[in-house]
């Protein structure tokens, strides 16, 4: 028979073991786990260049309003108005800089009902092929974008420090569990890497709502 204290011994060390590993980064110095960030994304979109001058007059330049929790990016003081079917209309929706290559409309499934748009599906930023379009309205002028509009899917930003910690690579899934009185786990929290950028989850409206993230006091990120 093999005493309580000897078993009692090994899962001590297996558990000192794993979380060892866990706490352990680059060159084998010890670090915790790197400050999670979980931030609601509002609706907004982002210009190209021909579209901005055309919203707004050759040459224009957006005006940034605030910046964003990654670096580089802001929220714009400019904003055009988004028209649906029907001409069921969102004013001021915001841009975000910088200028991408393409056009880009990021809404929740409330804004979409509202609009009364169909089938817009959810993706990852900047894959909008075969999505719906609309027409958007600036100061300057009018234009109508063939495709661009998406629900963008949960996603949670990270360097590649941060991926090794997480034991994850680019195109990885992952799971976000909000505690709390309304307590959700995301199932589907798509991994992208830059090591530009710093860790941060981005969900809509809608999901943070569900949620309750702006009362949340508990967040795990994990496989």
């Amino acid at each position: 028979m093999i005493s309580r204290e000897v078993v009692e011994g090994v899962v001590r060390d297996v558990v000192r073991d794993v979380v060892s590993k866990r706490m352990t980064g680059v060159g084998g110095k010890r670090r915790s786990g790197p400050p999670l960030r979980v931030d609601s994304s509002a609706r907004h979109m982002h210009l190209c260049r021909a579209d901005i001058d055309a919203l707004f007059g050759p040459g224009y330049e957006l005006t940034e309003y605030r910046p964003l929790y990654q670096p580089g990016n802001f929220a714009a003081k400019e904003m055009v108005t988004l028209i649906g079917p029907r001409s069921r209309v969102i004013s001021n929706l915001r841009i975000l800089g910088p200028l991408r290559p393409e056009s880009q409309i990021e809404l929740a499934y409330t804004d979409v009902i509202s609009l009364g748009l169909e089938d817009v599906p959810v993706r990852l930023s900047g894959n909008v092929k075969d999505t719906p379009g609309a027409w958007l309205m600036g100061p300057k002028g009018m234009v109508q974008l063939k495709q661009g509009i998406i629900r963008a899917a949960i996603h949670v930003h990270m360097n590649p420090e941060d991926a090794e910690f997480y034991g994850v690579k680019q195109g990885d899934l992952m799971k976000l569990r909000v505690g709390g009185p309304a307590s959700v786990t995301f199932e589907k929290v798509h991994v992208r890497i830059d090591k530009t950028v710093l860790l941060n989850v981005h969900m809509d409206t809608d999901e943070a709502n569900a949620c309750g993230l702006h009362m949340a006091k508990e967040i795990e990120l994990f496989k």
